[in-house]
């Protein structure tokens, strides 16, 4: 019997594995049963649990197999095109489920949410991208777009770009969203300075910024939790 070949002992642990999350939920399942479950979907006649083991080890985590980029995730055995874009799929769909969560109302009023979906969102990513909320005079979305990405550590932002946007989206407010890649959220005297910067020219044109979030993989800060914008 071939590598590539499903055994009647591997189709019995697929049932098995099926069975355990439709009666217990993800809860019942550990992390590399979950990306399983995810690669049966993909790969069909191969025992996919060394497959989901291999992927964790390599990328550190279930949320980390998520965030890969497919060209990597190529390189552990047995991961073919199917299997990548299952994963990433999977990964986009946990991404707009957060953000339908989080910014469907008042945006304010569902702040953790918001945060978990900036996060799943951007904290995985390698190099800086820098992200623009713009909300309505009753905080509620009318835009959520990536306005700049960059290097590993630097993303160019152009004070006036943004509120030029802002103006052109009729937006009262917004919040401004950057990644660390080195998993750090702790902001940098350049964040800083670019953050007030963006806040004295909202304010010639009436338009409030409401806080500038840095995310990563160890966290995420505020500017105005942090006494920022003051």
């Amino acid at each position: 019997m071939s590598a590539t070949t499903e055994t009647p002992g591997h189709a019995g642990h697929r049932d098995r594995l099926r069975d355990k999350f439709l009666k217990g939920g993800g809860d019942a399942l550990h992390d590399y049963e979950v990306l399983e479950l995810l690669l049966f979907q993909a790969i069909l006649r191969r025992d996919t649990k060394p497959i989901a083991k291999a992927l964790i080890a390599r990328f550190g985590s279930y949320a980390g197999v998520l965030r890969a980029d497919p060209e990597e995730l190529r390189t552990v055995d047995g991961v073919g095109k199917a299997a990548a874009v299952a994963i990433r799929i999977a990964a986009e769909a946990a991404t707009l489920l957060a953000r339908e969560e989080s910014l469907g109302g008042e945006v304010l009023n569902s702040w953790d949410r918001l945060v978990a979906y900036l996060r799943a969102r951007m904290a995985h990513e390698k190099n800086e991208c820098f992200r623009v909320l713009f909300l309505d005079t009753k905080n509620r979305l009318i835009g959520d777009e990536e306005q700049q990405r960059g290097t590993v550590n630097h993303t160019p932002v152009y004070p006036r770009e943004v509120m030029r946007r802002a103006l052109e989206l009729t937006a009262s407010a917004v919040i401004m969203v950057h990644n660390h890649p080195s998993g750090d959220p702790s902001p940098s005297k350049a964040d800083i300075e670019m953050t007030r910067q963006v806040r004295d020219v909202g304010k010639s044109l009436g338009i409030t910024l409401h806080d500038h979030v840095i995310v990563a993989r160890g966290g995420h800060s505020s500017f105005r939790a942090m006494g920022l914008l003051d």
